[in-house]
């Protein structure tokens, strides 16, 4: 029997389009949907998740693949199904309730609520059956079937009740200051929560949160605190060493499961992939261990090989489940390492990545050993390098000409879902990750594919003056959020001073005007998620919590800092500054849930400096600023000028003409406003910064 599709299949997403021939009558949102449920007087059931999502995948096989379960939703609700990647302002507001209601949220997000989008009930993830301590659908829908009948004014009311809470939480002002002294608090507060024995922070489950480890190492650079830099290469030890990280065809998986870092969640997520990629390159320049450089380069493999549109953007994400099994992409045997390898190759991978004859991933529903393997590395490759008596680059080469074997192995399996929409957002992210690892690790390569995507981006997310959120199959859509907008300004920001080319500076400056005027809250301060244009949803909602990404505002305080020492306009120091006092309440309360703003403020407290490299001799200007790249003084901008680039860069930043540019390289330098004597010696000023 041919099954028929619902009003999903037209639909973009891929988590849509998975939903698309199941018997619930589904709905995009959309204002038929809304208009539906008024006329027939039904409540909506709201699901929100993502492709990549394991237990939406669950829900979706015992739920909504369900003709009984389907029969039910289709006569009690109008059924809704939203992309949370797509529609993160939808997904922001409503989690925000789910998190208020019950003190917790994830996804699959279930809201139920009045067809004017007022919620009244919420979960996550319920069964077909009543099991695991949860109410099962087969139960709950007729139960809020009747309260929806009988119980109406009850609805309503406390319909409204969470509404209005919602749509007040980003309604308040902050008078107070934030000192310099909220950084040590913060390290006091990591210090705190932090892992000893296996890295990371707190409890099961565990996310690698990578701006934590980035305001960490910028805390270290300004205190010397030995903790401080020890927390961050524990956590980048641990993570690389554990399950969490893919040993055959590289990148990490979203979170670990347990506190070991050893059972994953095995999806992959461009973004946790990108700020990974930025906190191993970091580490690298700090501390100069290759076991952070070869993570960091292994990254860039996995995304360049597995994640790449042919013509530049980056893919989404790649779920856990293949053939509807989570993790059976990435697990092995140990009987069939032994069929694929030599004895020598086959004895030396088991002892390496840690194989069991019964298998180390233990199922704790059935009680038993599954017989498979999560690869995994008990010790780093100093360590495993020492104990083979060989050097370590030349002992990294050994495991890794096998691994290449169990790889090529390993790509005749079925693979795993790929998300392959290519969100603004997340591309810039990588967009700036890649830049800096083409200049701490001098591979143009690497800046390569950060144009190459920003390209992609240009060409079909943005006119010129507007971004776009999505683009997938031939399809660009959904205006642009506030992440969509600081991410990409960022970006432009470090690829103008990773290329000189004046294009970069004159996009973000176009950019960030256009945020102020769209999103800024001209009440309170800060900057709203959703344009002032935008769909009116039961809150406009604004975010200052670092959470599995920076904030928008935490990455736009950057931005607004980094412009202000650019351009000298005090505008945007202005602005700065009106972030960090409309955020300065919940700042104060708790600030390491706000690392990826401790970086922002890190900066605005200094010490800080602005660089001119000026030159016509391009190689010199080159070697000048990549030698000053490789040092980990993040609290920089650069300008290089020449010849070329002098006219252009003059129209922007007029306060440049009264620069010289010779065929001899001459260095600028101001810090903490006030400028140097010009040198013509880079030692000179290499030594000025590390006594910084």
């Amino acid at each position: 029997m041919t099954k028929k599709p619902n009003r999903l299949i037209n639909e973009k997403s891929p988590y849509l389009l998975q939903h698309a021939y199941n018997p619930v009558n589904w709905y995009p949102w959309c204002e038929e949907a809304f208009e539906k449920a008024r006329k027939e007087d039904k409540p909506i059931f709201l699901s929100i998740g993502y492709s990549t999502c394991h237990w939406c995948h669950v829900m979706e096989k015992e739920s909504f693949e369900n003709e009984v379960v389907a029969k039910l939703m289709n006569e009690t609700f109008v059924s809704i199904k939203v992309d949370r990647e797509e529609r993160p302002d939808i997904d922001g507001v409503y989690i925000s309730v789910c998190q208020m209601i019950t003190g917790s949220g994830g996804w699959p997000l279930t809201i139920i609520m009045t067809p004017d989008k007022k919620p009244f009930f919420t979960g996550t993830y319920f069964p077909r059956e009543n099991r695991f301590g949860r109410i099962g659908m087969l139960e709950l829908i007729p139960k809020l079937n009747d309260i929806w009948k009988n119980r109406r004014q009850e609805v309503l009311k406390s319909a409204e009740e969470i509404t209005s809470s919602v749509s007040q939480m980003s309604v308040k002002k902050s008078d107070g200051d934030v000192k310099e002294k909220i950084l040590d608090k913060a390290f006091e507060e990591f210090s705190k929560r932090f892992d000893k024995q296996f890295g990371g922070f707190g409890n099961a489950p565990k996310f690698p949160t990578p701006h934590n480890l980035l305001f960490l190492l910028r805390y270290y650079r300004k205190t010397k605190n030995p903790f401080s830099l020890e927390m961050v290469e524990k956590t980048l030890n641990e993570i690389r060493k554990g399950g969490i990280y893919d040993h055959i065809g590289f990148g990490f998986a979203r979170y670990s499961t347990d506190r070991y870092w050893l059972v994953p969640h095995f999806e992959k997520m461009l973004y946790d992939n990108a700020l990974l990629l930025l906190a191993y390159t970091e580490a690298f320049q700090i501390t100069g261990k290759f076991f952070f450089r070869k993570t960091a380069e292994e990254i860039i493999v996995y995304v360049l090989r597995d994640m790449t549109h042919p013509e530049g953007g980056f893919y989404s994400a790649e779920d856990a489940d293949s053939e509807g099994i989570e993790g059976k992409f990435y697990l092995w045997t140990e009987v069939e390492i032994r069929q694929l390898l030599p004895k020598n190759e086959a004895d030396f991978i088991i002892n390496i990545f840690n194989v069991e004859p019964n298998g180390n991933w233990y199922d704790e529903a059935r009680g038993v050993r599954t017989g498979n393997n999560i690869l995994h590395l008990k010790k780093n490759f100093s360590e495993l390098a020492e104990e083979h008596s060989m050097d370590e680059e030349k002992f990294y080469e050994k495991p890794n000409s096998i691994r290449t074997k169990l790889f090529e192995w390993r790509k005749k399996r079925v693979h795993p879902h790929k998300d392959d929409k290519i969100l603004t957002d997340w591309n810039s992210l990588m967009i700036s990750a890649l830049t800096k690892a083409s200049l701490v690790f001098d591979n143009s390569k690497f800046l390569d594919a950060a144009l190459s995507a920003d390209s992609f981006i240009k060409k079909y997310l943005f006119d010129g003056k507007k971004l776009l959120h999505r683009y997938r199959d031939g399809e660009s859509g959904i205006d642009a959020n506030l992440d969509d907008y600081a991410y990409y300004i960022q970006a432009q920001l470090d690829l103008f001073e990773a290329t000189s080319d004046v294009q970069f500076l004159t996009t973000a400056v176009s950019l960030d005007n256009q945020l102020y005027e769209n999103f800024w809250d001209e009440n309170f301060g800060g900057y709203f998620f959703t344009s002032k244009d935008a769909e009116k949803l039961i809150a406009r909602q604004k975010e200052i919590y670092d959470g599995a990404v920076p904030s928008g505002n935490s990455v736009q305080l950057m931005n607004l800092i980094r412009l202000y020492k650019i351009t000298g306009d005090n505008k945007y120091d202005k602005s700065a500054l009106e972030i960090v006092k409309a955020f300065s309440g919940e700042i104060n309360r708790m600030p390491s849930v706000f690392a990826q703003f401790l970086c922002g403020l890190d900066f605005m407290f200094g010490p800080s400096v602005e660089l001119v490299f000026s030159s016509n001799n391009s190689a010199l200007t080159q070697e000048a600023f990549y030698s000053i790249s490789k040092l980990f003084f993040p609290n920089k901008v650069s300008i290089r000028l020449n010849r070329k680039n002098f006219d252009e860069l003059v129209e922007t930043l007029p306060f440049l003409q009264n620069y010289k540019v010779t065929d001899k390289l001459t260095i600028y330098l101001c810090r903490n406003f006030a400028c140097e004597n010009p040198t013509e010696d880079l030692n000179e000023i290499i030594v000025s910064l590390q006594k910084l």
